[in-house]
């Protein structure tokens, strides 16, 4: 039997992560929750709110690899993980590069230009080419076939249930300022900002699954006259 070092992460714990990804091979980074390395690197996106991320362990908030790093890590630590294609965006699969008639596209007033990404069948591909009437275009997740390198933080472990429940709508909405009421066997929120019902479904899917206790999730509209 394998036991676990005082401190290391378990299933089903609640922790803020910090991390900075690249490509291990181009040493491209493409992923940080560090504003300073985003601007730095050129990947800011100004609709992004960095800092420290919620995540629940084995809850699928990360990629395998990652989330497996970080259970064998205490708050705290900081650590440098490689991780393989397997065990990050999957080996790429040539049968996921489709040529599609240009035609569609003009139907539905697309412009088909090589670098750009399309929506067809509700898959996001990467237009490669256009040649003779076709498109070529990869739908492998651009970091298909990758071995990735993160370094990464355990900034720290989260243990009440009121901030458990935030660092869920966190994480599938990106709001903070949100109303929080912990029952005996339910919890009632309520956000400044409309959420959608796939959403609201999503959030307490994992507050019943995660937060022990809690059997019951409901959602607070409030609308109030303007001024």
């Amino acid at each position: 039997m394998l036991w676990k070092k005082d401190g290391e992460m378990k299933s089903g714990d609640f922790v803020y992560i910090e991390y900075t990804a690249k490509v291990s091979d181009s040493g491209e980074i493409f992923d940080t929750t560090k504003e300073d390395v985003a601007k730095k690197e050129g990947i800011f996106n100004e609709r992004i709110k960095y800092g420290p991320l919620p995540i629940i362990i084995d809850a699928g908030f990360t990629i395998a690899g990652l989330n497996d790093a970080i259970k064998e890590m205490n708050v705290g630590e900081k650590k440098k993980v490689s991780i393989p294609p397997e065990k990050a965006f999957g080996e790429r699969n040539e049968e996921l590069v489709r040529l599609i008639p240009e035609a569609r596209f003009k139907e539905q007033g697309v412009d088909v230009i090589p670098g750009s990404y399309v929506m067809v069948n509700n898959l996001r591909g990467k237009i490669i080419s256009v040649d003779g009437g076709r498109v070529k275009v990869d739908f492998n997740h651009p970091l298909a076939g990758k071995t990735l390198e993160y370094d990464i933080e355990i900034v720290r472990k989260i243990e009440d249930k009121e901030e458990k429940v935030k660092a869920i709508v966190n994480y599938f909405t990106g709001l903070e300022d949100v109303g929080v009421k912990i029952g005996e066997k339910e919890v009632e929120i309520e956000a400044k900002a409309e959420i959608e019902g796939r959403v609201k479904a999503a959030i307490a899917s994992q507050i019943i699954k995660w937060i022990e206790g809690i059997e019951t999730v409901k959602f607070v509209d409030v609308f109030k006259k303007s001024k």
